[in-house]
């Protein structure tokens, strides 16, 4: 049963009006509201603005005696909301109603508009009865702009060893916010809300690090797993909550295995579909933790799981509190699921972007475990018959980069994953280049059908090729580059440049993995197609750099892979700054790179800044990668002694 609220649209960006709705103050405050209104009598809900639906979907209304439902709107008339035939609002006059309850926010102009019409005595509610506090409010007279609801959830957890670290910067600040802060509510894994606190930011572009150690002991809280909801506070040009998550042990756990992962932040608009849940391979568990992001439960067969262009759906028949966690083992609706096959997650909208876990059960390193994030699957895209026809102008077109880490020490597989439910084919090829962007390999996929998985693995493109990364100047001698998929219509097929995989990296030496996903876009062309390439501020074409790279703290250091991807030949190396920044935002140092068009660097903290200008940066500490000349792609890690390791790919502002 999928909820009847809309989240996102990529026409109109997201939607504020759900968030207001469902936020815990928010809606603590209208459960509050309704509780009373039920007991003044019969109540008429007047829903001037469409709004009701969304309440009906998130809030149980029904200890309410309504009494009837009116519009404004003539095309309204008739309609069904909360089970009610919808009649004038001029008829209100006459409704038996004890009390009027105006489905709206900033109500007030709404409410003298039908002041003529209120039958004698009727009491008068709005919305606004449900109101966050003004503290938490960044535009108090414009309740449902997108700043007040600025929020996300990340997964958090302190539990059997294993911690969380949650990591961005208050790039707010660099629209010229001041007095940022956050309000922070921890909840559990049954949904309770276990922690609430406010954390003032420093001005200008501080770093911000909120690690699940330090909350346990600041707040005396026994072990947990759930999730986290940050709500910012006073931010200016962005409504959108970004941060990576580190997901770690102290170190050995119980049963000898260590864990080091990353992520990002988890999309703050539920979506009716995810994809790209990879099945596990004979000795793991892949666990999809479902956290509900909403003040109702999800009801029994809420959530599904079906492999990718199957028709057959598995239903996980239990409810899940609001807040709430629930860790669904995919075995328990699929378990025939073997990899490379892949999973489509039927979400219905209660939940954000989820996280899973690939935990090892059998071998040396048998529960060891890693994390990472399924993709939103979008479903108002059709195939575009115009992208055949960019080689013409846009060379490679849409392409998607990932790093081919060390072929000495790791394996580097791509696996396609179908993020549209229009995708019925994906005709794309895969692509090798060294560091400085000569070609080494390719391997036509042909037409892929949406129900297909095959994965390709680097190192084996490379041995078919009869080629080699070459040597490296690096002390370690290790041989490294870049892949890129891209669209190959040679054959026919169809195309909607929302092309995504999977990218899996193995260590031969120590068997740890990590795995990131993510989707196309047309790189470093100032030609531009519909809005590519893409800009974080402004029209395309998007032709500059800004990237933010977390820092580890010893002993982990901090793995960063950048890539020059170009649709067409752009500047033949790049004017890339690395930027190491304090916690309070302040250049602490500056090294400046240049990378080959169509090329690759892959660097560490620890080769760029010396020790003492990274004790200099301290704990929340962190760098921005600048380049004012092109647009680069990077991944990010952290890497360990033992082996462990994380990659993700990075986040702009």
């Amino acid at each position: 049963m999928a909820l009847r609220i809309d989240t996102f649209s990529n026409a109109t960006g997201g939607n504020a009006l759900f968030k207001a709705l469902g936020h815990p103050l928010g809606a603590e405050r209208l459960q509050a509201l309704i509780q009373r209104l039920a007991k003044a009598g019969r109540v008429a809900l007047y829903d001037p603005l469409g709004f009701l639906p969304t309440v009906a979907a998130l809030h149980d209304l029904s200890p309410l005696d309504v009494a009837g439902v009116y519009v404004q709107d003539l095309c309204d008339l008739g309609r069904s909301r909360a089970g009610h035939a919808t009649q004038p609002v001029t008829d209100l006059r006459a409704a038996p109603t004890r009390a009027v309850l105006v489905v709206a926010f900033d109500a007030q102009r709404l409410v003298d508009h039908i002041r003529h019409l209120l039958p004698e005595g009727a009491e008068v509610a709005t919305l606004d009865d449900a109101r966050l506090p003004d503290p938490l409010l960044t535009v108090k007279q414009r309740y449902l702009d997108p700043l007040n609801f600025a929020t996300n959830f990340a997964f958090f957890r302190d539990q059997d060893g294993l911690h969380t670290r949650l990591v961005t910067a208050n790039y707010w600040a660099g629209y010229g916010a001041r007095s940022v802060s956050l309000w922070l509510a921890l909840f559990d894994e049954a949904g309770r809300r276990i922690a609430t606190w406010e954390e003032a930011i420093p001005d200008g572009v501080a770093g911000i690090a909120i690690d699940s150690r330090d909350v346990r002991r600041r707040f005396a809280l026994p072990e947990f797993t759930g999730q986290l909801l940050l709500h910012v506070v006073g931010g200016r040009g962005h409504d959108v909550v970004k941060y990576a998550l580190d997901t770690y042990s102290d170190g050995e756990l119980r049963n000898g295995a260590a864990s080091l992962s990353c992520t990002h932040d988890a999309n703050a608009w539920p979506s009716d579909r995810y994809a790209g849940l990879p099945a596990p391979r004979p000795g793991e568990r892949v666990v999809l933790w479902v956290q509900n992001s909403h003040c109702c439960p999800i009801p029994p067969g809420g959530v599904g799981l079906n492999l990718m262009g199957r028709d057959e759906i598995a239903w996980l028949d239990r409810p899940i509190a609001p807040f709430a966690s629930h860790a669904l083992d995919v075995a328990a609706l699929l378990p025939a699921a073997r990899w490379p096959q892949q999973i489509e997650i039927r979400a219905g909208k209660h939940f954000v972007r989820p996280r899973y876990e690939v935990i090892e059960t059998g071998g040396a390193h048998r529960g060891r475990r890693r994390i990472a994030h399924p993709n939103v699957e979008r479903e108002d895209l059709k195939p575009d018959p115009g992208i055949a026809e960019l080689g013409n102008l846009m060379g490679k077109g849409y392409l998607l980069p990932a790093p081919v880490l060390p072929v000495e020490r790791w394996r580097s597989a791509a696996l396609p994953t179908p993020m549209a439910t229009g995708q019925a084919e994906l005709p794309i090829a895969a692509i090798v280049y060294d560091r400085d962007g000569r070609e080494l390999a390719r391997h036509r996929f042909g037409r892929l059908r949406r129900s297909d998985s095959v994965a390709i693995d680097a190192e084996e493109m490379l041995r078919r090729a009869g080629a080699s990364l070459g040597p490296s100047s690096r002390p370690d001698g290790a041989s490294w580059g870049h892949m890129e998929l891209v669209y190959d219509l040679a054959q026919g097929g169809e195309a909607d440049g929302w092309l995504h995989a999977l990218f899996r990296y193995e260590d031969k030496r120590h068997g740890h993995a990590a795995e990131t996903s993510f989707g196309a876009h047309i790189f470093n062309t100032v030609l531009t197609w519909r809005n590519e390439p893409q800009s974080y501020a402004g029209r395309a074409p998007g032709l500059s750099t800004r990237l933010f790279l977390r820092l580890g703290s010893p002993p982990l250091d901090t793995l960063c892979h950048l890539i020059y991807p170009a649709s067409t030949p752009w500047h033949a190396r790049s004017a890339t700054d690395l930027v190491l920044c304090g916690g309070d935002g302040q250049e602490v140092a500056k090294r400046r790179v240049a990378i080959a068009c169509g090329g690759s660097l892959l660097w560490r903290a620890s080769e760029q800044f010396t020790s003492a200008e990274l004790g200099q940066a301290g704990p929340r500490g962190y760098a921005i990668i600048r380049d004012t000349t092109c647009r680069l792609f990077g991944y990010h890690g952290l890497i360990a002694n033992d082996g462990r390791f994380s990659l993700d790919h990075m986040f702009g502002f």
